[in-house]
């Protein structure tokens, strides 16, 4: 058999696949052939294949590696599943398993090892590897190796020996999430010969991106994760007290939730992932220590609690959403306020190149957040991928902002800056602008200025919206060195002469009430997808899922994705003939589930005859 038809093979027969997609195919003969590979896919893009097929297909066993002990099993029971022979190292086994699995390795019985960075710099099994070379080197997540990439892990340094030690094995380094500074950083840092390099593109059509005002956050959260139905989801919160909070709030409202971060003991953290991943637990709110790798397909909705410090972790938390290709959310709920601790963390260290490019990236997250154009144009553009034409799946595109004069507003707030001699911040200034009785205000004497309660009409929130647009056109500035206090700059005398025209974008403050969510933020279900019938057989086949799961002690997504399931129900296959071209079914699993499935489907067409 020729090396492409063993490629096709593997493909077709063990994976469940019909066809190439992201350049794989060129991807996985460069490593096949020896050569060193840089890989820049979206999460969902298919690149654990991108090593994994080349690891079937060449003698020896396959190094990979991986930062987190769960993405390594994950990654270890999905192979297991589709028949490829594999396992993982690390810290939590025993002397003895670690040194079965050793054994296995040296004995050529498994096609693929995970192990950890970490794991490399143990001299014995450097010794070991040394001696029997791997047939290839996969490094995961390989944006950790650089200082310019958003999640820069220390112990990914130690990899830049690789190419020097084994100059014979193809190195592959993979990543869903890097500009151009950390590509290069990566090239450099890897010492890659003459590597082929693929960058895809970064679009993920199936996610819709929302930005909304934060000002009623737990009843914003809720009123989203209402329309959800049962949908697994993850929400991100900046600090593991405001995941404790929101964990005990959404599970007092009646969801299924659970909490995940670095504060809580290993076995906390295993058993919240691993209720998430089984599809026993809805909902996992957490810091941004959940989630790198997560292999979860059906992840339908990513809530943004508190904005990210950069549009790289911003890109790959939301990615997390939809890896199976069926729509998915992506709602960041954002305020200036979110940011204002990063720029403290930043003001606060030495004048250096990494501060300018920290600094950087946060006023591009800020941007985007605050943009009032299509969120995927400013998204792709940001990674070097020029777009122009709108994505119609985002809230701008789809409910285009509405614009007033907002001239008067401005200059209610520019002037009230002005009176208290640029000396206060956002909430201060709303409070004058409302004439709130806060002792402060008449201790200073500004319930005596002539813009006390001239905007006792708006609410804070409004004020709030109002004050970011003005900041974000440039004609305030926070200084951050000061407090966050609100500054005029030399753009806001035009407007406060009314020399020119100004238009704002009206505040978005209705997404708080129930009956209007759905026009910002759509819950995606199968609705749109299937007929009723046609939902009730998916709802069989997710049920027949988790039996199947809970007796194998595997999510419910190594034995079928959602993607599979959908094309069984739109296909209905009723042999196993039609059953194998259904995408996502090899052999394995068809000898291992078709019957149970086709019987599913079976007896579900008898009975609606």
């Amino acid at each position: 058999m020729s090396l492409k038809d063993q490629i096709e093979d593997v493909l077709h027969n063990v994976f469940g696949y019909k066809s190439f997609r992201n350049q794989q195919k060129d991807i996985i003969e460069s490593v096949i052939g020896g050569r060193d590979v840089l890989t820049v896919i979206p999460t969902g893009g298919g690149k654990s294949l991108c090593y994994q097929i080349p690891a079937v297909v060449l003698s020896g066993t396959a190094l990979v590696i991986s930062p987190l002990i769960s993405l390594m099993k994950d990654q270890v029971d999905q192979l297991l599943v589709n028949g490829i022979p594999a396992a993982f190292l690390n810290a939590t086994q025993s002397g003895t398993e670690q040194q079965y699995i050793i054994q296995q390795y040296l004995n050529h019985s498994i096609k693929l090892l995970y192990i950890s960075p970490e794991r490399l710099a143990v001299s014995s099994f450097l010794s070991m590897i040394e001696q029997h070379p791997p047939s290839l080197i996969a490094i995961d997540e390989a944006h950790c190796i650089s200082q310019w990439g958003h999640d820069f892990r220390p112990e990914y340094r130690q990899l830049n020996h690789l190419s020097m030690r084994f100059p014979k094995v193809p190195i592959i380094a993979l990543t869903a999430t890097a500009d151009k500074m950390t590509q290069q950083d990566i090239l450099h840092q890897l010492n890659l010969v003459d590597p082929l390099v693929v960058v895809r593109s970064f679009d993920r059509p199936n996610i819709r991106y929302t930005v909304v005002e934060k000002f009623n956050l737990t009843e914003q959260v809720v009123s989203f994760i209402e329309t959800q139905k049962g949908n697994s989801g993850i929400v991100y919160c900046s600090s593991r007290s405001k995941v404790e909070d929101m964990t005990t709030r959404l599970v007092a409202r009646g969801f299924s939730a659970m909490a995940y971060h670095a504060g809580l003991s290993p076995n906390e953290r295993q058993m919240a992932q691993e209720s998430f991943l089984k599809d026993n637990t809805q909902i996992i709110v957490a810091t941004v220590a959940f989630g790198m790798g997560i292999n979860k397909p059906n992840v339908r909705f990513v809530v943004h609690a508190d904005c990210p410090r950069s549009i790289e972790a911003y890109y790959q938390e939301t990615g997390r959403a939809g890896r199976d290709g069926v729509p998915a959310e992506a709602i960041l709920l954002f305020n200036n306020k979110d940011l204002n601790w990063y720029q403290q963390q930043i003001a606060e260290k030495y004048d250096n190149e990494q501060k300018q490019v920290e600094q950087h990236k946060i006023e591009a997250m800020e941007s985007f957040a605050q943009c009032m154009t299509c969120r995927r144009i400013v998204l792709l553009n940001y990674f070097g991928e020029h777009r122009t034409e709108p994505c119609n799946n985002c809230d701008i595109c789809l409910y285009p902002p509405e614009q007033y004069d907002g001239l008067i507003d401005a200059q209610k707030v520019l002037s009230c800056v002005y009176r208290v001699e640029q000396r206060y911040g956002a909430q201060y200034i709303i409070d004058i602008l409302r004439g709130s009785g806060r002792s402060q205000i008449k201790e200073n004497g500004h319930h005596k200025l002539s813009v006390y309660g001239i905007g006792k009409e708006h609410s804070s929130d409004y004020w709030h919206s109002v004050i970011r647009q003005l900041i974000f056109l440039g004609y305030l500035h926070q200084n951050i060195s000061t407090f966050v206090t609100l500054q005029l700059t030399e753009n806001a005398r035009p407007i406060l002469k009314g020399e020119v025209s100004l238009k704002l974008a009206k505040p978005r403050l209705e997404i708080v009430k129930k009956s209007r969510l759905n026009r910002y933020a759509r819950a995606i279900n199968l609705t749109t997808i299937l007929s009723y019938e046609e939902r009730i057989l998916f709802n069989n086949l997710k049920r027949l899922r988790k039996q199947i799961a809970d007796m194998d002690d595997i999510p419910p997504y190594i034995v079928f994705s959602d993607a599979t399931l959908l094309e069984m129900v739109q296909t209905m296959p009723d042999s196993k003939k039609q059953l194998i071209n259904v995408s996502g079914v090899g052999k394995i699993k068809l000898e291992k589930y078709g019957d149970l499935f086709l019987d599913e489907i079976t007896d579900f067409t008898l009975k609606n005859r």
